[in-house]
C-alpha cells in the first residue's frame, strides 16, 4: 500500500509552504506501535516530508524520510499505515491531544 496516495499528494503543501504559519494543518496520519507522523508538508520528488512525530520517547517537528518509514516493521511484522479514518486538523490541537 502507497503511505500517501497521489490524490493526497496534491492537497498537501510542499515542504516550507507553511513554516510562516503558526498552527499549520497536519493532512495526513501515519502510525504504527505507539509511534504517530503528522504530516503538514511534503515533497514526493525527494521523499521526504515535515511534521509532528509522536513517540513513546516524546514528540517533535522534523522532517521524515518515507522511504525510511516504508522498511520499518512493526512487533507484528506489520509496517507503517496510514489512518484512512483521518481528517485534516490544525497541529496545536494534536500537540493538545498529545
Amino acid at each position: 500500500m502507497e503511505l500517501i496516495p497521489q490524490e493526497l499528494q496534491q492537497t498537501i503543501p510542499k515542504l516550507y509552504e507553511t513554516e510562516e504559519q503558526t498552527d499549520p494543518i497536519a493532512h495526513i496520519k501515519l502510525f504504527l506501535d505507539g509511534w504517530s507522523w503528522f504530516i503538514t508538508e511534503l515533497s514526493m520528488d525527494k521523499d521526504i516530508c515535515f511534521g509532528y512525530v509522536i513517540s513513546p520517547f516524546g514528540s517533535e517537528l522534523g522532517y521524515i524520510s518515507l522511504e525510511e518509514l516504508k522498511g520499518i516493521k512493526g512487533s507484528l511484522g506489520i509496517g507503517v499505515e496510514r489512518d484512512m479514518t483521518f481528517k485534516p486538523t490544525p497541529l496545536s490541537l494534536i500537540k493538545k491531544a498529545a
